[in-house]
């Protein structure tokens, strides 16, 4: 495994961090098998990770409280991220930025992963109610009560990173990065580049199409979160990603690896790229996420991966 420096942080983050959006069992992932969890943080830890992203929007607390049990013993081990700013409310999912918000939220996610800091908090997504300098404010008050060490973004413009940054140091910015949307993330690198400050993808390998798992376009559930966040599993989009794919299959046979750890190695092709999560359900699966941190890909498979052959 690979391990880069966070920004201007002393964090040394593995290039391939655990997503655990699924672990929650909520958006239609289906069901949550808690051994299952707790063997693939395990794997995840044992291959090399060593850090893990989650939120209290997945699963309304699941998610955080499935970490915080497998780490009980292991806290100081392994980094932790959680974020603020969504919540859930029924059926719909609220933005809460306020200040007196934030702290409460982290109070909950520090209790549920059963730790007293945390060291990457990231605001979730911009509240349209609330300026993004009061929020990044309210962290930076955080940060010197010693409950987070390093402040992130997510899902964010390259207006909203400067903004941010001129009220407190931004250690980070997390925005969806892969080879069928390589736009967020893109559209951030020179702002990162020139302030100094990490980059994370996630979504990479959107949702495990780019894995190479579905042949045909899946039955999911329109509630599905693969369905509407990353939009490439019905009708034209997802014959569109079946190209891509298709080429991601060719360098894997060339690079004698799977298709998902293709997929992983071009995301982590730029010097921007800190880390990128991958969310995984199975042993199996982290151990073909992680290869991708081993590839090194040349430039006539980078040509093909991009279709500029």
């Amino acid at each position: 495994m690979k391990y880069n420096r966070l920004g201007n942080t002393e964090l040394m983050l593995s290039a391939v961090g655990l997503g655990s959006w699924p672990f929650g069992g909520g958006y239609d992932w289906g069901p949550v098998d808690s051994n299952s969890v707790l063997q693939v943080v395990d794997a995840a830890i044992e291959s090399g990770i060593n850090w893990i992203d989650t939120a209290p929007v997945y699963g309304d607390g699941e998610s955080e409280r499935l970490i915080g049990r497998a780490l009980q013993t292991r806290r100081g081990t392994v980094l932790l991220a959680s974020k603020c700013g969504l919540i859930k409310n029924g059926s719909w999912t609220d933005h809460d930025l306020r200040p007196a918000s934030i702290r409460q939220q982290l109070e909950g996610s520090l209790s549920r992963l059963k730790t007293d800091y945390l060291d990457i908090y990231f605001i979730h997504y911009p509240d349209p109610k609330i300026p993004l300098q009061e929020s990044v404010g309210e962290l930076a008050r955080l940060q010197q009560e010693g409950k987070i060490r390093a402040i992130g973004l997510c899902n964010v413009t390259a207006d909203e990173v400067s903004r941010a940054a001129e009220t407190a140091p931004i250690a980070c910015v997390q925005n969806e990065y892969s080879l069928l949307h390589p736009q967020k993330g893109e559209n951030v690198f020179s702002t990162c580049r020139e302030r100094q400050i990490g980059f994370i993808g996630y979504g990479t390998l959107c949702g495990g199409i780019l894995s190479g798992k579905y042949q045909t376009a899946p039955n999911l559930r329109r509630a599905d979160a693969r369905n509407y966040f990353y939009k490439c599993y019905r009708g034209a989009a997802f014959e569109q990603a079946k190209a891509v794919v298709q080429r991601i299959q060719q360098v894997a046979q060339k690079q004698d690896c799977t298709a998902s750890a293709v997929a992983v190695a071009w995301a982590l092709r730029k010097n921007e790229v800190t880390s990128v999560l991958c969310g995984a359900r199975t042993n199996l699966q982290v151990a073909k996420n992680v290869q991708g941190a081993e590839i090194t890909l040349t430039a006539e498979d980078l040509a093909l991966l991009e279709g500029n052959v």
